[in-house]
């Protein structure tokens, strides 16, 4: 098998290289992989290694880059938000924003999460056929994030456009340059290698001044960013802005995708859906098995800051160490039966918003509250439903997303 493949973006149309990561992980689990335009790293597949990595955070650092692309320094300043930070700076950059997406705040969202649910639901319900990713997966979540951000409504959409090209920069369909089939060096210094960042940086710079020109204390996320740190200290106009981006490009489409992949899973095993119709309690542990199941963030990276042994190999000072969340969530080791997708499995302690991690993801409770709410609106509406047409997945071996999924719905 060519292990190579499983960085090659074009694979992932096609879906998940189960097998390759299964064969990876039985054969030769902490794996080197030569990049044709790279210095090669480390394939972190079993979900034992890679909680060690995960963990930690001196001998694996996340300050060179958490994607696969080599940076220098001059790129890696200028794009570095505090997910490229280790504790103590990345604790105290991520208390800075943590309070609206702490789990305290997130649950008080349940109303109005419901709400935005049933409004997108309310625009397709009676429809025979629609796409579910357009009308329903890519709306709820950016409406969220926007009230979070403290946005207008009407820009929701507007920032979704960006966001898509960010996290699908390598998607032909998102964005004009797609960092490995066109020249982007002139955008090396932005965000996702992007131009779309200087678009984001202006619509930022305009949101900051608003707030600046209001007397009124606000606590959406734009305004916690702009508050001084512990120190005293504010954040740079630059970090600001990359913070500002990180926030759009994340906020939305994993979660999106995450709902794409739970219902497609859904559809795919009809007795699994036949079970949540029958006892809706289980719609918790569905959740899990959704995201686990789709394991939206395929890898972070990490760069070794000393010569370290793992899992029977010599990993040097500077190596790039990757650990393979897709690979993980797949464990035999971890998992009984991880190929088949259950509701009601449990434990299921998945590797989808990076566990045991300081890194780990801030916006998980918002993301399964909205994930719990929208399900729990959607399935008691839904009397039968199939695929209408072939689905589409994204073009990219970071994000495992589906981003077109025509679909034949008989409703209640």
């Amino acid at each position: 098998m060519n292990t190579a493949n499983i960085i090659n973006p074009d694979v992932y149309v096609q879906g998940v290289p189960h097998d390759l990561f299964k064969h990876i992980r039985d054969n030769d689990p902490v794996h080197w992989v030569n990049e044709p335009d790279g210095r090669g790293f480390w394939a972190i597949t079993r979900y034992a290694d890679i909680l060690t990595v995960s963990k930690n955070y001196k001998a694996f650092s996340s300050a060179k880059g958490i994607r696969l692309e080599d940076m220098d320094a001059e790129e890696t300043e200028a794009r570095r938000t505090m997910m490229e930070t280790d504790p103590p700076e990345h604790t105290h950059l991520r208390r800075l924003v943590n309070p609206p997406f702490s789990h305290h705040d997130v649950q008080s969202y349940d109303r109005q999460i419901r709400s935005l649910a049933q409004d997108v639901i309310g625009a397709v319900y009676g429809k025979p056929q629609f796409d579910f990713v357009k009308e329903i997966a890519r709306t709820l979540p950016m409406r969220m994030l926007g009230k979070m951000l403290g946005v207008p409504d009407e820009d929701g959409m507007w920032l979704v456009q960006r966001g898509d090209a960010l996290i699908g920069n390598s998607d032909p369909e998102f964005t004009d340059f797609p960092v490995d089939l066109v020249d982007t060096s002139a955008y090396r210094l932005l965000p996702f290698r992007s131009p779309i960042s200087l678009e984001l940086f202006d619509y930022a710079e305009k949101q900051a001044n608003r707030r600046r020109a209001d007397a009124v204390a606000n606590h959406d996320v734009v305004s916690l960013l702009m508050r001084p740190k512990r120190d005293g200290e504010t954040l740079s106009d630059l970090a600001f802005k990359n913070f500002f981006t990180l926030v759009v490009a994340a906020g939305n489409d994993t979660t999106r995708y995450t709902m794409a992949a739970g219902l497609h899973a859904l559809i795919e095993h009809p007795d699994q859906l036949a079970l949540l119709q029958q006892d809706p309690k289980l719609i918790n542990t569905a959740v899990e098995e959704f995201l686990r199941w789709g394991t939206v963030t395929m890898y972070f990276r990490r760069t070794a800051s000393e010569d370290i042994e793992l899992g029977g190999k010599h990993i040097r000072a500077g190596d790039k160490v990757v650990m393979w969340y897709i690979s993980g969530d797949f464990d035999e080791r971890q998992f009984a039966n991880p190929y088949q997708f259950d509701v009601t499995r449990t434990p299921n302690a998945h590797l989808a918003f990076g566990l045991q991690s300081p890194h780990k993801c801030l916006g998980e409770h918002l993301a399964r509250l909205e994930l719990r709410v929208l399900f729990e609106e959607l399935i008691p509406r839904i009397k039968s439903i199939e695929l209408a047409g072939p689905v589409e997945r994204l073009r990219s071996n970071f994000i495992s997303g589906i981003k077109h999924m025509p679909l034949k719905v008989e409703w209640r």
